[in-house]
């Protein structure tokens, strides 16, 4: 018996299978039911044959999804490549950034000393990695290693006499330099035996320690010399000071020689406040006496606009709490213009 064809349910036009558009309507249709299974000869309906047992399933692997129609997959670049590719096995690899990481900590360390240490360069630490015969790039950078420390050492001695100097200027103000002394033996010893980043650490600490020492010795000296030379101006324009400024500059020197820096700075203050007070008082005098001076010769024909500038200028910095700046410039106007006759006999018979 043959099968029934299906017929369109639109227009019962006969439908050939598996169509889903009618070809004679062009409807969409859907797909035809089953065809009933056929009979057998008594009438009964024949079992569908036996299909064959199913292949055990298999776990599907993650698919990338497909591009686009009319795209172009690339093709994988070299440098892509080249990092997928293995690495070749090497084992001086680990060792030679271990010993050009420590050439690179000489060269930042030894900055301070002005030595120059050679480096090797991107290109040839690339092949020194990459090489399989690294052992002409090992001996490479033991030549290096070797230079560097020559060098290095050749600094320090330099250093040892720089610093050395500095350290008897010290000790000239009776400050205590022997620990460092010591240590700059230890530095040159452990550079000369090969223990370049202990040399270079105790090198950093001399060197910072010898300099605070420095600058505290220093600011004592400036700090003398500002109030004497405030001193020694007072008495140039006619205000007595506190105290004879030869003789404050001979007993302040000899505290100072002696490392006492505390009780030094403690007599310069006293002796500054003392001295601005004074100026208080009569300063504003010589300022009005110098002012009517330079009106007198003004009167005269003569041009003064300068001093007057200069006049107002060191009145100024005096009252803006910078006495010494203050009298350094009223100090000079006297010099190069000469002063009031009265103040000038004055600073004449305080000099006597």
């Amino acid at each position: 018996m043959a099968d029934p064809l299906s017929v369109c349910p639109h227009c019962g036009a006969p439908l050939p299978d598996d169509v889903l558009v009618c070809p004679t309507c062009h409807t969409p249709v859907d797909l035809p039911s089953p065809r009933p299974a056929p009979l057998s000869d008594d009438g009964a309906p024949e079992a569908p044959p036996a299909e064959p047992p199913a292949a055990e399933a298999e776990p599907a692997s993650p698919r990338a999804p497909d591009p686009p129609l009319g795209t172009r997959t690339p093709a994988p670049s070299k440098a892509s490549a080249r990092r997928l590719a293995p690495s070749p096995t090497n084992p001086f690899a680990a060792e030679l950034s271990r010993r050009l990481a420590r050439v690179a900590q000489w060269v930042e360390g030894a900055e301070p000393l002005g030595v120059q240490l050679p480096r090797l360069p991107a290109w040839a630490e690339e092949a020194a990695r990459t090489s399989s015969n690294p052992e002409p790039w090992a001996e490479a950078v033991r030549g290096i290693e070797r230079i560097a420390q020559k060098r290095i050492v050749v600094g320090f001695e330099e250093w040892q006499k720089r610093t050395k100097a500095r350290l008897t200027r010290l000790e000239a103000y009776s400050v205590d330099s022997r620990l460092e002394r010591d240590q700059i033996e230890d530095t040159l010893h452990a550079a000369r035996t090969g223990d370049i980043a202990q040399a270079l650490s105790t090198f950093q600490q001399v060197d910072r320690v010898v300099a605070l020492k420095e600058r505290h010795l220093d600011q004592a000296r400036e700090e003398l010399e500002r109030v004497v030379a405030l001193l020694r101006d007072m008495q140039a324009l006619g205000v007595d000071p506190p105290q004879d400024p030869a003789t404050v500059e001979e007993d302040l020197e000899s505290e100072l020689r002696a490392g006492k820096l505390a009780p030094l700075k403690q007599q310069i203050r006293s002796l500054r406040l003392q001295a601005v007070n004074r100026l208080k008082a009569g300063l504003p005098r010589y300022i009005a006496e110098y002012g009517d001076f330079l009106l007198d010769e003004r009167a005269h024909g003569i041009a003064t606009e300068l001093e007057a500038t200069e006049l107002a200028r060191g009145a100024r910095e005096f009252f803006r709490g910078r006495p010494e700046e203050g009298l350094r410039r009223l100090r000079a106007l006297q010099q190069t213009h000469g002063g009031p006759p009265s103040r000038s006999a004055q600073s004449a018979a305080a000099r006597r």
